[in-house]
């Protein structure tokens, strides 16, 4: 693991591995860099950049404040001037989808091209609900074996998942402590979640346009409750080039090592060279 400091002074953890097209992969809202190892072994000729926002993984705690959609863009591109690129494409999970938009508002001339993971411009609200009834919160299971024996349950849309995966999933996410599992990120990033939001919700189709001239790939869990088929369909209008998958099985969010996911991403990456 590495870090450096972004401007504010933060401590934010990264990893930098391979050799080839640079790719900066943004994780999920609560998640961090461990969303793309199941993908990462699947990736040759990729210089493959994982970074833990602030607040998760490995990263500083800065407070709620700080754990925007704005300044992690700005950490983002923080991250590239620390390791001197001048541009890279963005995997984005979810909530690194929504840092890709930013960035191409901000940073356009920074980016090769945006591979997006179950998110897009519009954001379902049911999904949205879901997300923020566990935000912040530590299970009530009190072992990483009892998490994962309750994946299937609580995991809506996906389908034949195999209980090594589950425990895998759980340990990226919990610690085991003899007071019961307990989230590794910040719990203050529910607080951010659900502050008042001033003013309409902005119009983000403007920013999907903004990267047109650029490789633009959508991965879409066919099952997902936070990206909407219309949504989908509605990206795919704009850029009859999307590069698109929909992976069976899966909801918010696939696991990346899917067949559909990896061709996709594949298929992207050919077109960032």
């Amino acid at each position: 693991m590495a870090s450096f400091t972004a401007p504010d002074g933060a401590r934010i953890a990264y990893d930098d591995e391979g050799g080839g097209v640079p790719i900066l992969a943004l994780s999920g809202l609560t998640r961090n860099a461990t969303d793309f190892d199941y993908l990462a072994p699947h990736l040759k000729g990729v210089r493959l950049i994982r970074m833990d926002y602030r607040g998760r993984g490995r990263s500083e705690w800065t407070g709620a404040s700080t754990y925007t959609i704005a300044t992690e863009a700005g950490d983002a591109i923080a991250l590239l001037d620390h390791l001197g690129l001048t541009k890279a494409a963005i995997l984005g999970t979810s909530r690194g989808g929504l840092i890709a938009l930013v960035l191409a508002a901000i940073a356009r001339d920074r980016l090769t091209g945006v591979a997006f993971v179950d998110i897009g411009p519009e954001v379902a609200p049911e999904g949205l609900e879901v997300i923020k009834g566990y935000v912040g919160r530590n299970p009530s299971q009190k072992t990483h074996a009892e998490a994962a024996a309750m994946r299937a349950t609580l995991m809506a849309g996906f389908e034949g998942v195999p209980d090594s995966r589950w425990l895998e999933e759980v340990r990226k996410h919990y610690h085991e402590t003899p007071e019961g599992l307990r989230i590794n990120y910040d719990p203050a990033l529910r607080d951010a979640l659900l502050a008042p939001q001033e003013g309409p919700t902005p119009d983000l189709w403007p920013l999907y346009d903004a990267l047109a001239g650029l490789p633009v790939a959508l991965v879409r869990g066919a099952n997902s409750d936070l990206l909407s088929v219309e949504t989908a369909d509605e990206m795919q209008r704009r850029r009859p080039d999307l590069i698109r998958a929909e992976v069976p099985g899966r909801g918010h969010v696939p696991f990346l090592d899917e067949p559909e996911a990896v061709e996709a991403i594949r298929t992207w990456i050919g077109r960032l060279e």
